[in-house]
């Protein structure tokens, strides 16, 4: 079993942040990411609200902190999958898909996944014209109508990137306004971007890949059948945190990691940060934040300095 001092699960903005204090501090650091790294935020078409980059796409960003993390020491591994954790004790395992790994200190920072309508036909058409990441299946959508639902930051930045390659795109959010950013919500309608509110997509249709979908307004009472090619899905997250829940860590009703001022989670020596946690605030500079505070309690929990007040 390999041993470290610090094993960081996530390698999105919180666990690349992480891992540049964890190995900067002198610890021996693992991150471990069951895709490639970046996470959620690499599939953001434009991040304007990180300081420094006014204007800069999620993927770049996120590799400017990649090559941060590897130059700090950090050792990461991709297309390794957390299966499980034994945490309770003073020496903390973390299972993977390929390994079993040892650590003094473990960081939490497996970020969300993409939320699910439920509606009929999202699975059905998953791949062939549904879709829960703009900048990964826009391209396939040149010169063709879209719809993306949602009412947050990601609909609207998701919205933006499509506007300059689809033929029209329609926004649809089940309430009145939207929660983004007022900046995002001026460009939306500069770029002609059609906002269809109180609406709910009902259902989506079509012929081996998607062909319309069924729209209900929620004041009105009505229902109608729009032709569209692709619907982008930004609505809601899931966040990553069932082995942690499975290992005893406390979550909330939501799934949440539960953490305190100083990110520690109900288990001593593990820490949370990033958007599996309760913070109310999911964006990179909160992750970011977040991270820097777990990393630095983690080396105070490990090497116990004159300073640190476990």
């Amino acid at each position: 079993m390999e041993y470290w001092d610090l094993i960081i699960i996530g390698a999105g903005p919180a666990g690349l942040t992480a891992g540049i204090y964890g190995a900067r501090s002198g610890l021996k650091t693992l991150i471990l990411e069951e895709k490639i790294p970046g996470g959620a935020a690499a599939e953001s078409p434009l991040i304007e609200n990180y300081p420094c980059f006014p204007g800069i796409s999620g993927r770049e960003l996120v590799d400017k902190m990649l090559e941060h993390c590897k130059k700090s020491g950090a050792e990461i591994h991709e297309l390794e999958n957390v299966a499980g954790l034994d945490v309770r004790g003073e020496k903390k395992i973390v299972k993977t898909n390929k390994k079993l790994y040892g650590a003094s200190a473990v960081i939490i920072a497996s970020g969300c996944s993409h939320g699910e309508l439920g509606v009929p036909g999202e699975k059905k058409f998953r791949g062939r014209g549904v879709s829960y990441c703009a900048i990964c299946d826009g391209a396939f959508f040149k010169g063709k109508k879209v719809i993306v639902v949602g009412g947050g930051n990601s609909a609207a930045t998701s919205a933006l990137y499509l506007s300059n390659l689809a033929s029209n795109v329609k926004l649809i959010h089940r309430r009145n306004q939207l929660r983004a950013e007022e900046a995002l919500v001026k460009n939306l309608r500069e770029k002609k971007v059609e906002f269809l509110w109180n609406t709910d997509l009902k259902e989506i249709k079509g012929e081996g890949t998607v062909k319309s979908a069924v729209l209900y307004d929620n004041k009105k009472g009505e229902i109608k059948e729009v032709k569209v090619d692709g619907i982008f899905i930004q609505v809601s997250e899931v966040p990553n945190s069932q082995f942690a829940k499975k290992a005893g860590i406390s979550t909330d009703k939501l799934g949440y990691v539960v953490v305190d001022e100083r990110q520690r989670t109900s288990i001593n020596g593990v820490y949370a940060a990033g958007d599996v946690t309760t913070c109310p605030i999911k964006q990179i500079g909160t992750a970011v934040g977040q991270a820097i505070i777990a990393a630095t309690e983690a080396f105070g929990y490990i090497k116990r300095p004159y300073y640190y007040k476990g």
